[in-house]
């Protein structure tokens, strides 16, 4: 059927534990603008297209639903959940002793599993913002990354890995700096990072680093999430489908500038899980990793469209004392760790 995509064709990368992952996966955060029934009918679609991996989270609001979806296509038989490669995320507030185990039970309990395939700390600091806030909120009670605080969410994930509850540990939103101060105190290494990608934002340098250190690159905003929160936008952002090599390598293949995207980002080793509620749309996310590749030409030029354009630049989750969004992200080579001045 034209709607569909053998899953065997679709490549897959090696964890360094030896896991295959698929090359790209769905996406499922439209919390800001898409009802949760609506992401759970896009799952439900995209496994039936032959979506193999589903990048979830607790606080995109929508993982009951989703949990339906899974536990109807395994009753089916549609799939098996040993085809499905299935991640999710502890959020910000829930990082203290004894929350992390918890929030991943109210996950595979709301996703109706007995284990992920990966989890991931959403963010590296336990500063909370209410869903669908406003750019300018603050918590008063946020506060600067810390190593201790870290690694005390840390070890709870890999007691959930102990467990057999999850089979892969990731780090999400994360620096060289902050990597450099935890790595060497993980037991258990994450396999996964994810990192915004997109061709006016390729983050070299971390990019390179993750792969130093047999971390599977995952990329989000791969297309440069157009549907992103305002919160989010910014009157100097670049646009990456709006790029002229973009555009022009996207006319000699005949397909849309999106779709370039993803490409460039499987093409470079990283695992893009683009959103989207359109059938049209996910499925030929999927199908464009499976042909037609781009050529070592293109691939080059795409190097130059890197702008440096963060656009989830988050800062709801600054701390007081901090001077602006760039303090969480270490942009100076070392943490940044000003409180109150």
């Amino acid at each position: 059927m034209a709607n569909q995509v053998d899953p065997n064709t679709v490549p897959t990368f090696a964890l360094s534990n030896g896991d295959k992952i698929p090359c790209i996966g769905m996406g499922t955060f439209g919390s800001d603008h898409v009802p949760p029934e609506e992401v759970a009918d896009a799952v439900a679609g995209a496994i039936r297209c032959g979506y193999r991996l589903f990048d979830c989270a607790s606080v995109y609001g929508n993982e009951p639903q989703i949990g339906k979806v899974f536990d109807a296509a395994f009753r089916e038989g549609i799939v098996k959940r040993e085809d499905l490669f299935i991640m999710s995320k502890v959020w910000n507030d829930q990082h203290g002793k004894g929350e992390v185990l918890l929030a991943c039970a109210k996950t595979l309990r709301d996703l109706q599993l007995d284990y992920l395939d990966a989890y991931f700390v959403h963010w590296p600091f336990p500063n909370y913002h209410a869903p669908g806030c406003s750019g300018d909120f603050r918590s008063p009670d946020a506060k600067p990354f810390s190593v201790d605080d870290f690694m005390v969410c840390w070890r709870q994930m890999e007691r959930l890995y102990d467990m057999g509850l999850v089979r892969n540990l990731g780090m999400s939103n994360m620096t060289i700096p902050k990597l450099n101060a935890v790595l060497p105190h993980c037991r258990i290494k994450p396999t996964l990072l994810e990192m915004e990608l997109h061709p006016s934002f390729q983050q070299k340098e971390l990019f390179d680093y993750a792969v130093s250190f047999r971390i599977q690159p995952v990329a989000f905003c791969p297309i440069g999430s157009p549907s992103r929160p305002e919160r989010d936008k910014s009157p100097d952002d670049v646009v990456d489908t709006e790029l002229p090599i973009v555009r022009e390598i996207a006319k000699v293949h005949n397909i849309t500038p999106a779709l370039v995207c993803l490409k460039w980002a499987v093409q470079r080793g990283a695992i893009p899980i683009p959103f989207s509620v359109h059938e049209a749309h996910y499925v030929e996310n999927l199908r464009c990793t499976t042909c037609d590749p781009l050529s070592d030409e293109e691939m080059a030029a795409l190097r130059s469209a890197d702008a440096n354009c963060r656009l989830i630049k988050g800062q709801v989750f600054l701390w007081p004392g901090a001077t602006d969004w760039r303090d969480l992200w270490d942009v100076n080579g070392e943490i940044t760790n000003k409180f109150g001045t």
